[in-house]
């Protein structure tokens, strides 16, 4: 096996949730930083939050709304 080829290995990685939820685990990082876990997101907590990433949300709900219009002026 090569030597020095590896990255550093922090066993006691912080991992930090944007819902403030916080826990320990093994990475190559020392801090890991993430937008969703398991104790916010809506297939652990049974909610129907749609967790909205830049705008995809508001951006599908336009394109529907352009859909039910077309749609409305070709049965009228």
């Amino acid at each position: 096996m090569k030597e020095k080829i590896h990255p550093k290995y922090f066993p006691e990685a912080q991992v930090i949730c944007a819902c403030g939820n916080s826990w320990t685990t093994g990475a190559t990082q020392e801090v890991v930083r993430t937008d969703v876990c398991s104790a916010c997101h809506p297939f652990f907590t049974g909610e129907q939050r749609i967790v909205d990433t830049a705008g995809q949300v508001e951006r599908f709900m336009r394109r529907l709304e352009k859909k039910v219009e077309i749609a409305g002026q070709e049965e009228g």
